[in-house]
C-alpha cells in the first residue's frame, strides 16, 4: 500500500510540473492527489507499519510515554487516523485564511489604485537607475505584500512607461530575482516562508535576522553585473502618462494597507497567537476605512436618476476585493499541503530523510539542491516535505536555509516561482529566452547568496 501511495504521489506531483504541456491547471492534480492518498490511508490503516506524531515530531513507536501504533487494534488506528488528519486540516487552514486576508488587503489596495503612487518615484531616463529602482521596489515590496503580488505591481508598472517590448523583457527577468529574493527574508513575502512561519520552524526576528544579507546580495549582484550588460545601457522612451490615481483616497489605502500587513508580525509576538488572527484584525481595520471612503465617492445624483453603473460608490470594496482572489492558488495550497501531510503521517517523509542524510551527509547540499529542485518543480511540496522530513528545532538554521533556497531558487528557470508565471503571462516570456539570458543572473545570485548564509552561520 505504501508503494501504491508513492507512486500516486509522484504521478500527481509530475502532473502539477506538467501543467502548461496538459493544459491542465495544477489545483485540479493537487486536490485529486489529496483525496485518493486520504483515501488510501483510509482503507489501508490497519496494515501500516508506521505512524507520525506530527505534534509530537516523533514516530508513533511506545517510545517517550506514547502508545505503540504495532500494538494498536483497527479502532484505535481509526481514531488516530481522524486525529491526525484534524490537526493537519487546522494547520494548514491557518496558513490559507492567513493567505486569503492578505490577498483581500492587497486587492483592497488595488481597488482604490494605491498602486499608482509608485509611479511618481519613476521620472528617470537611464535604464541602469530605472534597473535599480525596479529591484530596489520588488525587493522591499515582496517582502510586504508577497512577490507575487510585487511582480504583478511591478509589470504593470513597466508596461505603462517603457514602450520598447525586448526592454521590458530584460527588466521583468531582473524584477522576478529581485522579488523573490526579497520574499525569502520575510515571514509574509512568500508562501513557503509563510509556512515555515506559521509552522514554527522560523520566527520573523530570526528569520530577518539570517537572510536579510544574503537575499540581499541575491539580488544586488545580479542587478549589478546586469548594469553592465548591453541590453541596460543608455536612455530609454518614456511612455507619456498623466493619469493619476483613479481614487483621492489611494495613497491613503496604499499606505494603511501595507502598514496593516506589516502590523501582523509585531501581533503575533505581542499576543502569541497564530497569525491568522492578526491578519483578520488587520483586514477589518482596511475594510472599515473601505467602506467609508467607498461611501464618501458615493454620487447621489445617480440614485435620484434611477442610473445603476459599476462605480466604486455602488459596491462593497471587500465584496469587490474578495472576488477578485486567486481562489486556484488558494484550493491547490490546500491540496498539496494535505496531500503531502498523507505522507508525513505514515512516517514515510520521516524515513525519506534518514536515508536522504546517509546518503548525503551534508545538510547544506542537500538544502541547496532543494533549491534547484525548486527551480523545476513546485516550491510549495518541496518545502513542506521539508517541514516533514527534518526535526530540528525552531529557528535552527537549516529552516532558514530552507527558506532561501526554496525562495530563490525558483529563479533560475521562469517556471519556478509564482512571480516567474505570473510575468511570463503578462510579458509573454518565452522560457528558453529567460533561461538563456536570465538563468544565470539568477544562479550567480543564489549561488552568492547560498555562501554568504553558510559564512554568516559559522559566525554567528
Amino acid at each position: 500500500m505504501e508503494t501504491l501511495i508513492i507512486l500516486i504521489f509522484a504521478l500527481g506531483y509530475l502532473a502539477i510540473t506538467l501543467e502548461h504541456n496538459l493544459k491542465l491547471d495544477k489545483l485540479i492534480p493537487a486536490l485529486a492527489m489529496m483525496g485518493i492518498l486520504w483515501a488510501l490511508v483510509a482503507f489501508g490503516i490497519e496494515g501500516f507499519p508506521n505512524w507520525f506524531d506530527s505534534g509530537a515530531h516523533q514516530l508513533v513507536d511506545g517510545t517517550n510515554g506514547s502508545e505503540n501504533f504495532a500494538l494498536m487494534d483497527g479502532e484505535h488506528r481509526r481514531h488516530l487516523l481522524e486525529e491526525t488528519l484534524l490537526h493537519h486540516l487546522g494547520k494548514t487552514a491557518e496558513i490559507l485564511f492567513f493567505l486569503l486576508g492578505a490577498m483581500t488587503i492587497v486587492e483592497i489596495i488595488d481597488y482604490f489604485d494605491g498602486f499608482s503612487t509608485f509611479k511618481n518615484f519613476i521620472k528617470y531616463r537611464s535604464k541602469k537607475k530605472l534597473l535599480w529602482i525596479f529591484a530596489i521596489l520588488a525587493f522591499i515590496l515582496s517582502a510586504i505584500i508577497d512577490n507575487l503580488t510585487a511582480t504583478i505591481v511591478l509589470i504593470t508598472i513597466l508596461q505603462k512607461i517603457i514602450k520598447d517590448k525586448t526592454t521590458r523583457l530584460w527588466f521583468a527577468g531582473l524584477i522576478i530575482i529581485a522579488a523573490n529574493a526579497g520574499g525569502a527574508w520575510s515571514p509574509i513575502g512568500d508562501v513557503t516562508t509563510t509556512m515555515l512561519w506559521i509552522g514554527k520552524k522560523v520566527s520573523a526576528g530570526m528569520l530577518v535576522k539570517y537572510l536579510i544579507i544574503p537575499s540581499l546580495l541575491c539580488m544586488i549582484v545580479p542587478t549589478l553585473i546586469a548594469t553592465y550588460l548591453k541590453p541596460f545601457q543608455g536612455d530609454i522612451d518614456l511612455v507619456e502618462d498623466n493619469e493619476g490615481s483613479k481614487s483621492k483616497h489611494g495613497s491613503t489605502m496604499l499606505y494603511l494597507g501595507l502598514g496593516a500587513i506589516v502590523f501582523v508580525p509585531f501581533f503575533k509576538v505581542i499576543t502569541h497567537l497564530p497569525p491568522y488572527v492578526g491578519m483578520m484584525l488587520s483586514l477589518s481595520v482596511v475594510g472599515i476605512f473601505a467602506e467609508i471612503y467607498s461611501r464618501s465617492q458615493f454620487s447621489i445624483s445617480n440614485v435620484i436618476d434611477g442610473e445603476g453603473d459599476d462605480s466604486h460608490g455602488h459596491h462593497s470594496p471587500v465584496h469587490s476585493s474578495l472576488a477578485k482572489i486567486e481562489m486556484p492558488s488558494v484550493l491547490f495550497f490546500f491540496g498539496i499541503l494535505m496531500a503531502v501531510a498523507a505522507l508525513e503521517s505514515l512516517g514515510l517523509l520521516f524515513l525519506g530523510a534518514e536515508s536522504l542524510r546517509e546518503i548525503i551527509p551534508n545538510t547544506d547540499v542537500v538544502v541547496m539542491l532543494l533549491g534547484i529542485g525548486s527551480a523545476v518543480v513546485d516550491n510549495v511540496p518541496l518545502v513542506a516535505a521539508s517541514m516533514g522530513m527534518f526535526q530540528e528545532p525552531i529557528d535552527s538554521p537549516l529552516w532558514h536555509f530552507v527558506a532561501f533556497s526554496a525562495g530563490t531558487g525558483g529563479s533560475m528557470l521562469i517556471i519556478g516561482s509564482a512571480a516567474g508565471v505570473v510575468a511570463m503571462g503578462m510579458e509573454k516570456i518565452d522560457f528558453f529566452w529567460y533561461f538563456k539570458n536570465i538563468a544565470w543572473l539568477a544562479a550567480v545570485g543564489f549561488i552568492i547568496g547560498s555562501i554568504a548564509f553558510i559564512g554568516m552561520r559559522a559566525i554567528v
